[in-house]
């Protein structure tokens, strides 16, 4: 029993040592750390949208009168010039329309002839009722009746003249509503859309219904872009711009800021303002409608010392140091150097950043310095949490 005893106790004994041993061999273990070295060159700093490609000039063409589609004379794709035919409706309502304002207009100045005649006999009647009315051949009541005649037969006058000038205006409203019936475009260019087919009735009663949609120049294009209220700010007239589409993920389009729109959109309380970029496309790659995933170049600035921004973001656990506690305590940037396997905060002033990068303004820092990115795990353990990992090819 006693030998059991003591050989248990001698067990225990070894597997504490076993542990003490491993135990202090791991917390001896130095900390290490991921850096990367501070270094010079360019940066750029971009503000990220999206947006949809669309023709600087989109026309839409429609019908101001009511009719039935009798004829199409472009199609989709199809070139057209300004003043060529593209659509006809049925004229037949129209012609008899303007065949009856025609009737209407004859027989107003017919109504007009008859009248300046009655005014002429009106008028001899009454100035031989005056002259005998001096000579006292006749009463005064037959004076005053020719008088009345007379002038009633000058007020007929107008009166059918008016009704000639009525009648010629509803003739040249017949005529232009027959002109109507014919549509032409109204610019150079590429029909994107055509809504109508033939046989088709349209109604514009009550507004003008849309039969094409014509692109002006679509050599010549525009991205609409959404722009948040936080990088608004930095977009500038000018600018150089970046974009691709799906369609080629290869190619990098190039553009300029031509508009910043004053006008807020705000959608679910997030606003943003609409900012136009001006695209070449004289190889006719870029179709109305796509999307746009775009990179506005608000700064670029050569040869600075850069840092990438993960440095920003590390700070060391154990500040055991009087001169890290201090450090920690001051306000400002900071980042935090590796020299001879000690940790040296130094405070920095920064400038533009491209997202992976930051610009160091001012600093005590010159190119070549490790930085501290990141703790890096002790031998057998995890790596610190709450620290991110560093950009891919800048891991010490």
């Amino acid at each position: 029993m006693l030998k059991k005893t003591i050989i248990a106790i001698l067990l225990l004994a070894a597997v504490g040592v076993s542990v003490w041993y491993f135990f202090l061999k791991g917390n001896n273990q130095a900390v290490k750390y991921k850096t990367a070295k501070i270094e010079r060159g360019s940066i750029e700093s971009k503000v990220s949208a999206t947006g949809t490609l669309n023709a600087v000039v989109t026309v839409q063409v429609g019908s101001q009168v009511s009719g039935t589609i009798k004829g199409l004379h472009a199609d989709f794709n199809s070139v057209v010039k300004q003043g060529q035919v593209i659509a006809t409706l049925d004229q037949k309502t129209f012609l008899a329309q303007r065949d009856q304002a025609k009737a209407n207009l004859l027989n107003a100045k017919a109504n007009l002839e008859k009248s300046n005649a009655d005014l002429v006999d009106k008028k001899q009647k009454f100035e031989r009722s005056s002259k005998l009315f001096k000579e006292g051949l006749t009463a005064q009541n037959d004076l005053d009746s020719a008088e009345a005649a007379y002038l009633s037969a000058e007020a007929q006058v107008k009166s059918s003249e008016a009704q000639v000038e009525q009648n010629r205006a509803a003739l040249e409203l017949a005529e232009v509503n027959l002109e109507y019936t014919i549509i032409k475009s109204p610019v150079d260019g590429i029909v994107i859309s055509r809504n109508v087919d033939i046989g088709q009735t349209v109604a514009a009663s009550f507004q003008t219904p849309t039969l094409f949609t014509i692109a002006k120049d679509l050599t010549k294009m525009q991205v609409d872009t959404s722009v948040d209220e936080a990088d608004i700010g930095t977009v500038k007239l000018g600018q150089e711009a970046k974009f691709t589409v799906d369609a080629f993920p290869e190619l990098v389009f190039k553009g300029v800021v031509s508009q910043i729109r004053n006008a807020p959109i705000i959608v679910q309380n997030v606003v943003t303002y609409d900012v136009i970029i001006e695209v070449a496309n004289k190889e006719l790659k870029l179709k109305p409608g796509m999307t746009a995933n775009v990179s506005i170049v608000t700064a670029h600035k050569e040869d600075v010392l850069k840092v990438p921004n993960a440095a920003l973001r590390f700070k060391p656990k154990e500040q055991e140091d009087a001169g890290q506690k201090l450090a920690r305590e001051e306000k400002g940037q900071k980042i935090w150097l590796l020299s001879g396997g000690q940790l040296k905060p130094v405070s920095i002033k920064t400038g533009i950043s491209d997202g992976a990068f930051i610009e160091i303004k001012e600093g005590d820092v010159k190119e070549g310095d490790e930085v501290i990115l990141e703790s890096a795990a002790k031998s057998g353990n995890k790596p610190a949490q709450g620290v991110s990992a560093p950009p891919h090819g800048f891991l010490r």
